[in-house]
């Protein structure tokens, strides 16, 4: 009777996952290039955007494109009812004491929250600059249209917050465009003291910076790869934390590393055409994106871009030299690989938001045993857990088991010290949380 019983359940388990696959499949289909290139070109058509550029005119600069992409929300609130609440975010930068700052300024983000109908006040976050600037960060007057970076991450956000609002998830999701990137990641900072000082719960931010080029300044040219950057663990451990790391391992299975296998393993199932590579770094070398003021507070934050980065079209001014062709204009980008990331995205802000929370305090045993054994506290919309395990040398979680709506359980016959270990939350809707890698030890 039990075996019958844990049959019935995988059964079920299995019909249940494949109807969230059939609305993944539908957000995939619902994303359109056309619109990308439409607001791609728009904000293009801006001119400069600049942080420090025109705040006045309505044709130039970066108050004009702030409050288009707020218009632009409002717009995607009325077609569902309001369901969105668009806001500005500021804070005032000053000229003392940053050298890439010309003059006094607010630094605006605009918001559109998505509010969730379960866990409000769980968030999931996609985010794209506004902002662009040309070979002088300095100069705010130059023509910068910022076509790839990165007119095309926040074209993107823009879609799924299109495509999405249609639907109803049991988390919030935030869609976000950024200001200030590009002297100093002032937006990312603000927001991200914001979401502190208000208590918000982060599942993670997906920061898409760069979605639109498809040829590299190698010559490579490549349609379905992209990168997810991620750091390794938080800043914000502890020093027991990192003592716990050193014997019992988990040096890259931190947060963010565990929401770019989510991504990975999302995009694996649904977008099998694409080629999303993890690359096992906080970001490019020596550079900087928006994620990272997140993960300086310690939440989940990973980097969505381009697999072929073209130097000759960033931060550069628009010219010719020696017959190569500069500038970030909107000729160089591909707006069907931007609707492919978007999608990557989207699926993925879905997936997160139709999911329970993960699981708490998950503890791990089996010392000197050929069983590993592991413990958890139970949450609030999981109808089951799934224990996901890997070889120590494996990138991605290669095996898992669900094993149903209970607290602990055991793997017979699987060592403990030849692998590692996580544990997910799943939902009755099928979707699943991230998974939580150990961190406490259960002694025999």
């Amino acid at each position: 009777m039990k075996k019958l019983l844990i049959l019935l359940l995988l059964i079920s388990f299995q019909f249940v996952s494949a109807q969230s696959g059939t609305q993944l499949y539908q957000i995939i289909d619902n994303v359109s290039a056309q619109r990308i290139e439409n607001d791609i070109q728009t904000l293009v058509n801006f001119g400069t955007r600049n942080t420090f550029s025109d705040t006045i005119s309505n044709a130039r600069g970066i108050g004009a494109a702030r409050r288009w992409i707020k218009s632009e929300f409002e717009s995607i609130s009325k077609d569902c009812n309001k369901c969105l609440n668009v806001f500005y975010q500021k804070d005032f930068v000053t000229k003392e004491g940053n050298n890439r700052v010309p003059h006094d300024a607010w630094i605006v983000n605009v918001v559109a929250i998505q509010k969730g109908t379960k866990y409000p006040n769980r968030y999931i976050i996609m985010s794209g600059d506004i902002d662009s600037r040309a070979g002088d960060t300095m100069d705010f007057t130059i023509d910068a249209p910022g076509a790839n970076d990165n007119a095309s991450g926040m074209a993107g956000t823009m879609e799924a917050a299109r495509v999405l609002s249609q639907y109803s998830f049991e988390n919030s999701i935030v869609y976000v465009g950024l200001s200030g990137e590009e002297q100093g990641l002032f937006g990312g900072s603000g927001f991200a003291k914001y979401a502190q000082d208000n208590n918000w719960d982060i599942i993670g931010i997906l920061n898409n910076d760069m979605i639109g080029n498809i040829k590299g300044v190698d010559g490579v040219i490549d349609n379905r790869t992209f990168r997810i950057f991620s750091e390794p663990v938080p800043p914000t451990e502890t020093e027991h934390e990192r003592q716990m790391r050193r014997f019992y391992g988990g040096e890259v299975d931190g947060i963010s590393r565990q929401l770019a296998r989510y991504v990975h393993k999302t995009v694996k199932n649904f977008m099998p055409e694409m080629n999303p590579m993890m690359v096992y770094r906080l970001d490019r070398f020596g550079r900087g994106g928006h994620h990272r003021p997140f993960n300086d507070l310690g939440f989940a934050g990973i980097r969505i871009m381009e697999a072929h980065e073209n130097y000759t079209q960033q931060h550069q001014d628009i010219r010719e030299e020696n017959g190569i062709q500069y500038g970030d204009v909107i000729e160089h980008v591909n707006f069907d690989y931007a609707r492919k990331l978007t999608a990557v995205n989207a699926i993925n802000l879905a997936s997160l938001a139709w999911a329970p929370p993960t699981p708490k305090n998950v503890a791990i045993g089996g010392i000197v045993e050929a069983s590993a054994k592991f413990k958890w506290d139970k949450v609030d919309g999981a109808i089951g857990y799934k224990i996901y395990w890997r070889d120590t040398t494996s990138s991605t979680w290669d095996k898992s088991r669900y094993v149903g709506d209970v607290s602990e359980f055991t793997l017979h016959g699987i060592v403990i010290d030849n692998f590692f270990f996580g544990i997910a939350s799943v939902g009755e809707n099928g979707y699943e949380s991230p998974v939580v890698f150990p961190n406490t030890i259960m002694r025999n």
